[in-house]
């Protein structure tokens, strides 16, 4: 099956689901419901994914592989806890992480940097209106911008990330901490 971002159901009853309404579909494990998850978020989560692996067979797969992830675990989605969406991000993004990790890829070779991603962004090719991405990485400083693209799109670890730039760990989390803070903030 081969992923295609433009596909849109204008006569969808369900284009007009609260989130609320969209979780208890899931939880239901209604298939309805789960297509229009599909429908609805699937061109974002390609997004995240595809930026993560830079190839776009293994981010079809990985995107096929996310939603049935989501699917099976749809039970332990927690409202209390974020949006449905962030939970479906984090899927994406710690499933694509597990493909890039175990394809060891180069990271020099196969990620580019943020600044590029905001450029896509800007430039309308990758879908994610929903999400504001470009106006809350704005709020970040460069260092903390340059943190959140090592640890969550490049998948460092905290300790990579040290050696890597020359700092204390301590700095390196300060500033994660500092930045998902500040990203948190603009998504509540």
């Amino acid at each position: 099956m081969e992923y295609n971002s433009d596909v849109l159901y204008l006569n969808d009853p369900f284009n007009n689901l609260s989130e609320k309404e969209r979780v208890r579909l899931l939880k239901n494990s209604d298939m309805r419901g789960m297509s229009h998850l599909y429908d609805y978020y699937s061109a974002a989560l390609y997004g995240v994914i595809l930026r993560i692996l830079a190839n776009e067979d293994l981010a079809q797969d990985t995107l096929q592989e996310v939603f049935v992830k989501i699917w099976f675990k749809s039970d332990q989605y927690d409202e209390t806890k974020g949006r449905l969406f962030t939970w479906m991000l984090n899927i994406a993004r710690n499933a694509a992480l597990d493909v890039k990790r175990s394809a060891k890829f180069k990271r020099s070779d196969q990620v580019q940097p943020l600044d590029n991603a905001i450029h896509t962004l800007k430039s309308g090719e990758l879908k994610t209106d929903h999400i504001g991405l470009e106006q809350v990485m704005e709020n970040l400083s460069a260092e903390q911008r340059q943190a959140i693209d090592y640890i969550y799109f490049q998948g460092f670890t905290h300790m990579e990330l040290a050696k890597e730039l020359d700092l204390p760990l301590g700095t390196v989390k300060s500033r994660v901490r500092t930045a998902l803070k500040k990203l948190r903030s603009a998504f509540i």
